[in-house]
């Protein structure tokens, strides 16, 4: 099916109560008492955390600090770790500490370069920040533009990079995460990636029509599906205090709210979310995580009023 035929037929068919409860049963689900529960990422043979580490968490600590926030990480039952060039320092910080720990992670990393040779030449820098001889998941970053999509599968563009570095065993398994209904689409269409990493948020879901599409297309073609922004709030308002530092949006700080908020977008057929960058936001995920629950009709109904009074981050179409 056509990106525009797809988008058309989904975008207003998926009811907004559809995926509720939601049929958890393709991620095979693993639990242990006192750890974050695991899920299958997909075709990939992998189970992963369902919370994951994402390397802004690291971003300008010290040595001691960012070693503390990774062993905090693997002590609640953490293996997903995420990072990318664009994070400031995180891959200078995280590759040390993750050090002790790599043989049983599942490491992911990015580019937001769009041809093959600036792509090959980021793998390699990160390669070597991330001190590893390859990476489990590879990813095209934050893909919003249609334009950024022709030039990703040009004669010259990334995706020559990714699958030559597959076949040199550099990166595993090819993902993309984007920001945008158009662009997630075209990518599924053009390439059968392993992962997707998108923003599925509720007042997003809900408000913004952003998300049931995307969703829907990566459970057709059994994808690993991971999730940014299960924890955001709203944009920041206008003039106001941006609190929280290492994040563009207004997060979720209350728990309850927080624990909503995670648990709207694991009650999908969602592996893992990557929580805020903010150290302590991301330590109370590590805690909310441990006793995860699915939502039932009458919370996601109380989550659908309080996202129709949201403003979304996102929303579909692009505007």
């Amino acid at each position: 099916m056509k990106r525009r035929d797809f988008i058309s037929k989904t975008a207003f068919s998926i009811p907004m109560i559809s995926m509720f409860p939601a049929d958890l049963s393709s991620i095979g689900i693993e639990r242990k008492k006192g750890k974050i529960e695991k899920r299958t990422l997909g075709k990939t043979g992998w189970k992963i955390s369902a919370i994951g580490f994402g390397g802004i968490v690291v971003m300008d600590a010290t040595t001691e600090q960012a070693a503390a926030r990774v062993k905090e990480a693997i002590g609640y039952g953490v293996n997903y770790f995420d990072v990318a060039p664009t994070y400031g320092n995180a891959e200078e910080m995280l590759g040390p500490a993750l050090e002790p720990y790599r043989k049983d992670v599942f490491l992911a990393c990015k580019t937001g370069k769009r041809t093959r040779d600036e792509a090959r030449r980021e793998l390699e820098e990160s390669l070597e920040k991330m001190r590893t001889d390859h990476f489990d998941l590879y990813q095209l970053h934050a893909v919003t533009k249609m334009e950024d999509v022709e030039t990703i599968f040009s004669e010259n563009g990334a995706m020559k990079a990714f699958l030559q570095a597959k076949e040199e065993g550099l990166v595993h398994h090819l993902g993309f995460s984007a920001h945008s209904v158009e662009a997630a689409v075209a990518l599924m269409e053009r390439f059968d990636f392993d992962t997707i990493l998108f923003p599925f948020n509720y007042a997003c879901w809900y408000h913004g029509n952003f998300g049931p599409q995307v969703m829907e297309m990566a459970k057709e073609k059994e994808m690993g599906i991971l999730a940014l922004k299960a924890m955001a709030y709203r944009p920041w308002p206008e003039g106001a205090a941006r609190t929280i530092g290492k994040a563009w949006y207004e997060p979720l700080t209350e728990r309850e709210d927080a624990r909503k908020g995670l648990r709207f977008t694991l009650s999908h057929p969602v592996t893992s979310a990557i929580p805020p960058g903010d150290e302590n936001l991301f330590s109370m995920a590590l805690d909310l995580a441990q006793d995860f629950k699915p939502m039932k009709d009458k919370e996601i109904l109380e989550m659908k009023q309080k996202a129709m009074n949201t403003e979304p981050l996102f929303s579909y179409p692009m505007t």
